[in-house]
């Protein structure tokens, strides 16, 4: 990881100022949300298949991509690239609680990237493809740190190395800065349906509910 003081300068204007509707569910990306909406920050990889995950999922009323967990602010996904921002791809999911909830939400993430594999998911190496989880609620939290634990003790009998997946707070991950226009719902059939997907994974299955 990059320290923050040889981190780039970044820039004062966001790159993405105006964003459109979602290309998929049409509704903002950003908000406004009905009352009751959460959100929370997902990072397993490059945000494009991540993202496409979570907006077919009941109950998600919108999801984006972008840069989060570092110190540049305003990037870009070049400067993101360079490795010399901090930043995750962090894919932000807005959901109804009331219909999805934390724990299913998490299951996803746990079961659809490799956890354990550092700074990389697959082909896709540098630490801008970490893992994390950046929580906004104390509901969220509580889900995070217990699925965390739970799966930790299933990849271990299985063989794996610990969890390497970054958990802290969105107010301590710092902003959220949306992604270019082109990077939002990339996989839409709108846009690119034949993109690429990295769906690194460790086969292992979140066990059931008893």
């Amino acid at each position: 990881m990059i320290a923050p003081e040889d981190a780039l300068p970044g820039r004062e204007t966001p790159v993405l100022a105006a964003p459109a509707p979602h290309t998929v569910l049409g509704t903002p990306i950003t908000g406004p949300w009905p009352s009751g909406t959460r959100a929370i920050y997902l990072a397993m990889g490059c945000f494009w298949g991540a993202e496409e995950i979570y907006w077919q999922v009941p109950g998600v009323v919108s999801t984006a991509v972008g840069y989060m967990g570092g110190t540049t602010p305003n990037p870009t996904y070049e400067e993101v690239c360079t490795a010399h921002t901090g930043h995750a791809e962090t894919a932000l999911v807005a959901y109804d609680p009331a219909v999805v909830s934390e724990e299913e939400l998490l299951r996803i993430f746990w079961e659809r990237h490799d956890p354990t594999s550092g700074f990389r998911q697959g082909n896709d190496v540098g630490t801008q493809y970490r893992s994390a989880v950046y929580w906004t609620t104390p509901e969220q939290e509580e889900a995070v740190r217990a699925t965390a634990s739970v799966y930790g003790e299933v990849l271990a009998a299985q063989g794996y190395d610990p969890i390497t997946t970054e958990l802290r707070p969105a107010a301590e991950a710092g902003p959220f800065y949306l992604a270019e226009d082109y990077h939002q719902q990339y996989l839409s059939d709108a846009k690119n349906p034949h993109g690429y997907r990295c769906h690194a994974t460790t086969g292992v299955p979140y066990p059931a509910a008893a």
